[in-house]
């Protein structure tokens, strides 16, 4: 048995944003049901009714995340006698001090209930694509949209995906949710309803999923990715797992490669933005999940932890650390077609495996002013991706150069080049283009447009000589 009044005592909840105040509430300890089955079959279970333990945050504390239009909402729900709680991370954020962005919410009634509930009081409703898995997005007074979810159980499960049915049973919501952070349920009056030691569980700092781990990840293998992003967001220590947890994490990594790359990109991204992104990698690949998410089987670990060295502290694209992970164009491209990257995120990825090799040079900014002068990518881009190599490379002082450096406008042009050498063709005039560049970087960007066309013509020729027009086919007319 533990008390809720034990929370009051517990440094968690002396939060600046948002300080709680409990009343003390005698909650009985969580018991887990028992499943006997996963897979595309319906899950039997042992039910055994347990009363969730409770404690009531403070309404005024709550402040936050209250107006006129979340009024409206309960009101609505009330009137035609529907139970709605905030559910999920939103309870999470709230019990950690944190002011959540986003607010899900569950109710009792059922999607073709909340329809007409909204259609009688003149509500409109968007999003309709939601309503299959039971959401209904509700805007309030055109000022304010709710994503309201109806309490559903898993009928059958993929490892992808489930079945669904709806429940007015708040338990039976509370069980098919991931990990015991996740499943707690919140009132508008500040009740807070714990099912599984969830409260218990952010007091101590630990990730726990709903009953048995290997149960909750067969149902949807993306779970073992989001059980190492919310270890980011909840644990106080880089390396605290439980290791009943990661063994049931290892025993099922293969089952990743059955998850959409959008899905993995998704959480792994989170993971290399959150804390103990290095060493949650670490994690990750000792017990084999790289080559399931398209990542090479056995990665270079010991560059990695060198550009995580390099990068804590410092505001970096997820690509950016990524990438001390990836050793070749090859590796690069195979990632990309696996988590389906961003055209940006592929060029940066790809940027980063072909110069990540420190350059020497006097002047140790130059190669890098060059980089950026010379490409033909955007400049806006480059100038970007070049910030991000340096702080992969560790060199946050020249990234900040870079970044505050405004690239000069390169003085010649097309129509100058063409002027100056009238003979060569499209693909000569792009390798004059690039020479002209060179000269100009080389002067510290300081050789101006008159300087530069006097070396067309002897460029000009020298291009010819090495890439000779191809004479044109001649065809035989038929007759």
């Amino acid at each position: 048995m533990y008390m809720w009044c034990d929370l009051l005592v517990s440094g968690m909840f002396r939060r600046p944003i948002l300080s709680l105040v409990f009343r003390a509430f005698r909650g009985k300890e969580a018991a887990f049901w028992s499943f006997s089955s996963v897979s595309a079959k319906p899950n039997t279970m042992e039910y055994k009714r347990i009363e969730p333990a409770t404690l009531k945050i403070d309404v005024e504390k709550l402040a936050p995340i209250y107006t006129p239009e979340l009024d409206s909402l309960v009101e609505i729900f009330k009137k035609n006698d529907f139970e709605i709680r905030v559910a999920g991370g939103a309870v999470r954020d709230l019990l950690m001090g944190i002011n959540p962005h986003d607010l899900d919410f569950a109710t009792t009634a059922t999607p073709e209930q909340m329809k007409e509930m909204f259609e009688r009081e003149n509500v409109r409703m968007i999003n309709t694509k939601g309503e299959k898995h039971g959401t209904i997005t509700p805007r309030i007074n055109d000022k304010e949209n709710f994503e309201v979810t109806t309490l559903r159980i898993d009928v059958t499960t993929d490892g992808r995906h489930a079945e669904v049915q709806f429940t007015t049973d708040w338990q039976l919501d509370a069980n098919r949710r991931d990990l015991t952070i996740n499943s707690l349920f919140m009132d508008l009056d500040g009740t807070v309803f714990d099912y599984f030691n969830g409260v218990q569980h952010i007091k101590e700092r630990r990730v726990i999923f709903v009953g048995d781990a290997a149960t909750r990840i067969q149902e949807d293998y993306l779970r073992i990715l989001r059980y190492f992003r919310f270890y980011g967001r909840i644990s106080e220590e880089a390396n605290s797992h439980d290791a009943e947890t990661l063994n049931a994490i290892r025993n099922n990594v293969s089952g990743l490669s059955r998850i959409s790359g959008e899905r993995i990109w998704t959480e792994l991204r989170k993971i290399l933005e959150g804390n103990y992104a290095g060493e949650l990698i670490n994690v990750m690949i000792e017990i084999g999940i790289p080559e399931f998410i398209g990542l090479p089987k056995t990665p270079n670990t010991e560059r990695f932890s060198t550009v995580w060295k390099n990068l804590k502290g410092q505001k970096y694209n997820a690509i950016t650390l990524l990438a001390g992970l990836i050793s070749t164009e090859e590796e690069a491209l195979l990632l990309h077609k696996r988590l389906k990257l961003s055209a940006y995120e592929r060029d940066l990825l790809l940027f980063i495996t072909l110069h990540h090799e420190r350059k020497w040079a006097m002047k140790p900014l130059k190669p890098y002013q060059a980089i950026v002068a010379l490409s033909r990518d955007k400049p806006k881009d480059t100038k970007e991706w070049t910030v991000q190599l340096l702080l992969h490379i560790g060199q946050p002082s020249m990234a900040q150069q870079i970044e505050d450096w405004e690239v000069p406008k390169f003085p010649v042009n097309g129509h100058m080049m063409k002027e100056h050498a009238p003979e060569i063709n499209g693909k000569q005039l792009g390798i004059l283009g690039q020479e002209l560049r060179k000269m100009w970087t080389d002067s510290d960007f300081k050789t101006d447009a008159e300087d530069l066309v006097k070396h067309i013509p002897h460029l000009a020729e020298e291009i010819k000589e090495k890439f000779p027009a191809k004479a044109a086919k001649s065809g035989k007319s038929k007759k």
